[in-house]
Parts: C-alpha cells; sequence; structure tokens
C-alpha cells in the first residue's frame, strides 16, 4: 500500500471535513504545504493527487475533480467507489430521504429542455411511490408494488426539510432564479449513474448535460454546457454551427466570456472505460456512494467515447 506523508493526509482531511473544494481553494492548500503552485510544476501537482489516489483506492475511495454545470467552476472532492449495503448504513439519511432525493435526480435528468432544475413546488409534490422496485416489495391484490408506510407517511413538511439538508450538504443546489439543481457532490459520484441511464452527453467534453444549451434544429439532441460553448465558440473565429448536424448555432461570443485554454490533469492509474451500449436498467443513486470506476480527474479525456443521446430511459 502507498505511504502518505502529512502533506497528503491534510488534503484529504481538509477534503473529508469541509466537503467538496473550489479549484482555488484546493490550489491554495496544497501551495501552501508545498510552496509549489500546479501552474509552476504541473508534474508535482499531478503526481501529488495520483500517489493520493493510489492509497485512497485500498479503501475504494477516489480523489475526484469534476465542472460545476450552473457556475462552471471545477472542484475536487472525495468520493466513494461502492455502493452496496454496508456502505448506505452510513448515511445520516433515512431510506425516505433517500427515495426522495433519488425522485428530484430523475426529475431533473428526465427534462428534455435540459435546464437542470426543479421547482420547490414541483420537488414537494413528487410521489415517492415510482422508488419502490418491483420485485423488491410484496405485492397488493392490485398487482401493483406495496408502497412502504414511510414513504406514504412523508409529509410535506419532511420534505421541506429534507431539501434544507441535501442544499447544506451539497447533494442539491439552489440557482439564483430559486429553482432547485444538482449540487457540486452529485456531480461527483454520479457520473456512472448518468452513462448506465443514457442521460444525454455534452457533445464538447461528453459529461453528462444535465443543464446545457440544446441545438436549435427540430430534431438535433445535441447540447452542449454553457462553458463548453464558451470555449468551443472563442477558438472558432468565424464559424458558430453544432458540431453534430452543422446547424448553425445563435450563439455570440464576448471578450468577457471567452476562456482560456484548460490546464492539463493528470489521469489515474487506469484509463478511463468508455459507455457500454446496454439497455439500460434501473440503477440505485446510492446515498452518495455510486461512482465509476478509475477515471480522469476531470472529465472529458481523450480515452472516453461518446455517450448516446438517445431519450432518457429512467424507469
Amino acid at each position: 500500500m502507498t505511504e502518505l506523508n502529512w502533506r497528503h493526509q491534510t488534503v484529504i482531511q481538509a477534503l473529508l471535513s469541509r466537503g467538496p473544494l473550489k479549484e482555488d481553494q484546493f490550489h491554495r492548500i496544497f501551495t501552501g504545504l508545498t510552496g509549489k503552485t500546479p501552474g509552476s510544476d504541473q508534474q508535482r501537482f499531478d503526481d501529488f493527487l495520483l500517489k493520493i489516489n493510489k492509497a485512497l483506492s485500498y479503501v475504494q475511495f477516489e480523489l475526484r475533480g469534476c465542472r460545476f454545470q450552473y457556475d462552471g467552476q471545477v472542484y475536487y472532492g472525495v468520493v466513494n467507489n461502492v455502493s452496496d449495503e454496508e456502505s448506505k448504513l452510513g448515511t445520516k439519511y433515512s431510506v425516505a430521504q433517500i427515495a426522495f432525493y433519488k425522485a428530484i435526480i430523475e426529475a431533473i435528468v428526465q427534462d428534455g429542455a435540459a435546464q437542470g432544475t426543479i421547482s420547490n413546488i414541483d420537488a414537494l409534490n413528487l410521489r415517492l411511490e415510482n422508488q419502490v422496485l418491483m420485485g423488491t416489495t410484496s405485492q397488493s391484490h392490485g398487482g401493483l408494488p406495496h408502497v412502504p408506510p414511510v414513504l406514504k407517511n412523508f409529509s410535506i413538511s419532511m420534505k421541506e426539510k429534507t431539501l434544507d439538508e441535501l442544499v447544506q450538504d451539497q447533494w442539491l443546489s439552489i440557482t439564483p432564479d430559486n429553482y432547485i439543481g444538482l449540487g457540486v457532490r452529485s456531480f461527483l459520484d454520479l457520473r456512472s449513474w448518468f452513462r448506465s441511464n443514457d442521460v444525454p452527453a455534452c457533445e464538447v467534453c461528453n459529461e453528462a448535460g444535465v443543464k446545457a444549451a440544446l441545438c436549435q434544429k427540430e430534431g438535433c439532441t445535441a447540447r452542449i454546457h454553457e462553458y463548453c460553448l464558451k470555449k468551443l465558440f472563442s477558438e472558432r473565429k468565424g464559424e458558430r454551427v453544432c458540431p453534430s448536424c452543422g446547424t448553425q448555432w445563435q450563439y455570440t461570443v464576448t471578450k468577457a466570456e471567452a476562456v482560456e485554454d484548460e490546464p492539463n490533469y493528470p489521469t489515474q492509474s487506469q484509463p478511463p472505460a468508455g459507455p457500454k451500449k446496454k439497455r439500460p436498467r434501473r440503477s440505485e443513486i446510492g446515498d452518495g456512494d455510486i461512482s465509476g470506476s478509475s477515471q480522469a480527474f476531470l472529465p472529458g479525456g481523450p480515452n472516453l467515447r461518446r455517450s448516446t443521446r438517445s431519450s432518457i430511459r429512467l424507469q
């Protein structure tokens, strides 16, 4: 097992105690511990993170980075790569709260407009009966799954309290227009769930397009994150077309919006696995415990295959 020194342990402790950190905060910690900046010594930064992940892999954890789709900023956090019954026992949320969270996630990703949000009223009105897994519960006389009382009795006030907790713990977020969106911890932990459930991918970075702009051409299913649009079109002096169908994309890049080239981020010891083309099945959004196999710290690595952009089939 890889031995970590006090600097590595300090980084891990900071992420576990404070939750996901913005990139600039994470970089400041690294600089304070090593006296180096990722920009001036990228290789040292890469090696530092890789060593942490080699050690974390023994306990099925991973230090991962993601881009928060609502503000475009990069965050780092530690995620659990295991989704089993034993790991679920560690969550502070009740069965009903987890079912409510799953219902919110499913409602958001099924939005064909890719707004990435749900109103507070719609969230509170979500029915939890759909979260009862067929075949794992006793059947009623009418052939429908038996709904446990804990789900039936989950009141509006309980839902409101759960929403507050999920936002505080960064599983959900509140947008500037007071809608409910996914939190940064959801983007960190649910990457493999997005892929296995055919959540349409961004044409540029190949990550799930939960919050994205859509191609204006009827019938084209292309979607692109706003920050990916800025980068894509800032690099094209005159051409503003959909990368999928070639239709003119109505978009204007200002100087303030132009983004700099992204830095190179380290990959882990194993290359990311491309999404498998298979019939999606109901996956348990596992209490913050769902994660994919070893992947690049940031999405959109060169080894990723294009994800399908077919309709979302969340059962």
